[in-house]
């Protein structure tokens, strides 16, 4: 087993090491390894008819609003999802651009939404692991005044050992699992790209 100053060591490494994964200087905040891209732009994916005369008429379709929901959940495989927009721009003939602008601003509302939300979230779990990683920072700074004082409490060297080994234990998995949701807004841009590609080529 670890030294209780050898983990305090390896806590601090631990911690740079995390600090230096922002891939953006811009958001140094920012935990993951991709480049934080705070909105979407829907010119950046839709290469179809200019979408000005469509606002939130898809609201109003209640079939585009029910394939909009079920496209873009995530629960939902991503070809399963391309077909069913395929399919329904097919079976509408002489109403396809209409139908597909509509689809594509219904899509590009909900996924870039969500996408937010999922961002959001990554902010504030980012935030609660920094403010463990200063507690942990704080135990090892305490364990080396401890290393330092002669007669020291060996009662307490041991509890701050046990605090900085769980705590340690906790960070790793909170790393853990900021680089799987770091994932999502990704998954859903990619997603949000394909349904967009499916649907200018039912125009073309």
């Amino acid at each position: 087993m670890k030294g209780p100053l050898s983990l305090a060591v390896s806590s601090l490494l631990l911690l740079h090491a995390a600090a230096a994964l922002s891939a953006d200087p811009r958001h140094p905040d920012w935990p993951c390894n991709q480049i934080k891209v705070p909105e979407l732009s829907a010119a950046a994916v839709w290469s179809g008819p200019p979408l000005d005369d469509v606002g939130d008429t898809w609201q109003q379709d209640s079939q585009v609003r029910e394939l909009v929901a079920r496209a873009a959940a995530r629960r939902t495989p991503r070809p399963e999802a391309e077909q069913a927009v395929a399919d329904f721009l097919a079976a509408n003939g002489s109403d396809k651009q209409t139908k597909a602008k509509v689809l594509f601003a219904g899509l590009f509302v909900t996924l870039n939404r969500e996408r937010n939300v999922v961002m959001n979230g990554i902010e504030r779990f980012a935030e609660r692991h920094k403010r463990h990683a200063e507690r942990i920072r704080s135990e090892a700074r305490q364990m080396r005044e401890l290393q330092d004082t002669p007669n020291r409490d060996e009662a307490k060297v041991e509890e701050l050992t046990n605090a900085i080994n769980w705590d340690t234990r906790i960070f790793e998995d909170q790393r853990r699992t900021i680089s799987y949701v770091c994932e999502v807004p990704t998954i859903i841009e990619q997603r949000l790209g394909a349904l967009a590609r499916v649907i200018a080529q039912s125009i073309e």
